[in-house]
């Protein structure tokens, strides 16, 4: 069975310089910031999106809602990252592609007009190369989660994704690396194309059963990061 869990990846490595760079542009064009609770929306897809944000502190979820009702997330964004630096340039408002929801306590946004975005990119070559390195990293994630998500099966799909948890949340820990953020096994059903939370519960309760992770404080812990990394199909180092 090919289970196709798409765009759960790791934010793209971009030249730190561009990043601050970015931030420092944006603060002197005195650009607002704004601050939104944990589970509220920044957008809605189909719904007009007049601003591009650009994520600062905490963490948000992309998703789209299926025909069915079953949500298909996307992507975990962690700072600092565009959010919605999508569609058309030159309109004032665009639909947003896909929700955008807050996963931290709360998250911190620059919040920019689309227009005076694409301005401030057309008149600065550095904002150019960060824009081009962006719409870069972000395709090589999403071929490089097909190319090795697709032929693991659920538990392999699975095994994919905590890994990617492992590379964007992990912090040591005693006897193995802690994924310090709340991930519940619907989320994971959500990001890896499983039907049920029933089938995430098994996969996690039979990688318990051999050691590769277990539970301390409701937060996974993972003991065995190379049996993981073994489905990406990434040499170890």
């Amino acid at each position: 069975m090919i289970i196709v869990c798409i765009g759960i990846c790791i934010r793209g490595v971009f030249n730190l310089n561009n990043e601050e760079y970015l931030i420092n542009f944006l603060e002197k064009e005195n650009t607002p910031i704004i601050k939104k609770k944990k589970h509220m929306y920044l957008a809605y897809r189909g719904l007009e999106q007049a601003y591009t944000y650009v994520l600062i502190d905490g963490v948000v979820k992309t998703s789209i809602i299926m025909n069915d009702g079953r949500e298909f997330n996307l992507d975990y964004v962690t700072p600092v990252d565009i959010v919605s630096l999508v569609r058309d340039e030159v309109s004032n408002y665009t639909s947003a592609p896909f929700n955008v929801r807050i996963e931290s306590d709360e998250a911190t946004f620059y919040r920019i007009p689309r227009i005076k975005f694409w301005e401030y990119v057309k008149n600065d070559q550095q904002l150019q190369d960060y824009v081009r390195e962006y719409y870069r990293n972000k395709l090589s994630e999403t071929i490089e989660s097909l190319q090795y998500m697709t032929m693991n099966g659920k538990k392999g799909a699975v095994c994919s994704f905590l890994y990617k948890l492992v590379n964007q949340f992990g912090v040591e820990a005693e006897g193995g690396i802690l994924i310090d953020f709340n991930v519940t096994n619907e989320d994971i059903a959500g990001f890896c194309g499983i039907s049920t939370r029933n089938s995430v519960n098994r996969i996690i309760h039979d990688l318990k059963e051999e050691g590769v992770v277990k539970i301390h404080n409701q937060k996974l812990v993972v003991l065995d990061k190379a049996y993981l990394e073994e489905f990406t199909g990434r040499e170890s180092f």
